[in-house]
């Protein structure tokens, strides 16, 4: 397809991203794809997604010459519970262990195959990246509350809504050792591993990444952290807790030592711990927001979940842990949101 040049009239324009999906009745993962490959340019030079334009401004956009036809996924079953759906979105507890979009070793398995399944309606917005619907993500083994858009609108506006940090997401960690102050605000810059791309490392030149830090309760050998994303970058919690010396217990990938970072005298206690962790001890339990639409605000709770508890009690050495029905409610996490 021919280059497509157009002037702006406006004063001012939103970002550029935005403005091409609107101009161009384009998804914004396709307008922001366009720009990435620098087939937008002022004066022949490449424009950022984060470009706003002016009054006069003369752009050229070369257009690919054909669109990927959109994916189909296959559909998968797996019983989901959510925590709030209506006709524009769906929150989800997502369980540990559920990949949430395809992609390499996990083409038919994932979330997005789940709701497929389900009959969930999934906005197109993404779709051509194997994402429909994805405003943001879980890893794997983490559980909690995901946000999944159902329309193009929704999914614009909630995308909007947690670059703005207008989207609080609150997660429970149980983390090795005990923090020195609280609260605390984690800054550190994050990238690629360059001796692994599967993991995220600290390191300068990376991307900005802030995670807020206040500890709920202290126990014998761990910390129960109320964590708050100021960013949300792949792994950011786990790679900023280990960064500052304090792990998640149960972390395979960042734990750096686990349980043998314990003083000797405790080392025993920690090893029991440890062996009751199936994986990460990190949960997404709280989740706050505009609606998307209506405007109304949504706050959202996900409890404990129950495969984790063992490692809690063993934690906090309080086995009335293990009979609760709300452990993190016993143990204050929420008090703060009443």
């Amino acid at each position: 397809m021919a280059a497509i040049t157009f002037c702006i009239l406006t004063p001012e324009t939103e970002r550029l991203d935005r403005f091409l999906a609107d101009q161009l009745a384009l998804s914004r993962t396709v307008a922001a794809r366009i720009i990435a490959d620098k087939r937008v340019t002022l004066h022949g030079r490449p424009l950022r997604a984060s470009t706003q334009l002016e009054r006069g401004a003369v752009v050229s956009v070369d257009m690919p010459a054909a669109e990927p036809r959109p994916r189909s996924y296959a559909p998968a079953h797996r019983d989901l519970t959510f925590a709030y759906e209506d006709e524009h979105l769906a929150v989800l507890d997502k369980p540990a262990g559920l990949v949430v979009h395809p992609g390499p070793g996990h083409w038919d398995d994932t979330l997005v195959n789940v709701l497929t399944e389900r009959g969930t309606a999934l906005a197109p917005d993404g779709a051509a990246e194997g994402r429909p619907g994805i405003v943001h993500r879980l890893d794997r083994d983490t559980s909690g509350l995901l946000l999944v858009a159902k329309t193009d609108v929704a999914h614009r506006r909630l995308t909007s809504l947690i670059e703005r940090r207008q989207v609080s997401r609150v997660y429970a960690a149980l983390a090795w050792g005990h923090f020195a102050k609280s609260p605390v605000d984690i800054e550190a810059p994050m990238a690629r591993d360059p001796a692994d791309r599967k993991r995220m490392t600290v390191r300068a030149g990376g991307r900005h990444a802030v995670t807020h830090v206040r500890v709920t309760a202290r126990f014998a050998q761990t910390d129960l952290l109320r964590v708050t994303l100021g960013t949300g970058r792949t792994h950011q919690i786990r790679v900023h807790l280990a960064h500052v010396g304090h792990p998640v217990v149960g972390d395979r990938e960042y734990a750096f030592g686990g349980s043998r970072r314990v003083t000797p005298s405790q080392r025993q206690a920690a090893e029991r711990l440890e062996a009751l962790a199936p994986r990460q001890l990190l949960h997404a339990a709280l989740l706050a927001l505009p609606h998307p639409v209506s405007g109304a605000q949504l706050t959202l709770r996900s409890e404990w979940p129950a495969e984790l508890r063992p490692a809690l009690a063993e934690a906090a050495a309080d086995s009335n842990l293990l009979a609760q029905r709300n452990p993190l409610q016993y143990l204050g996490f929420f008090a703060s949101d009443e």
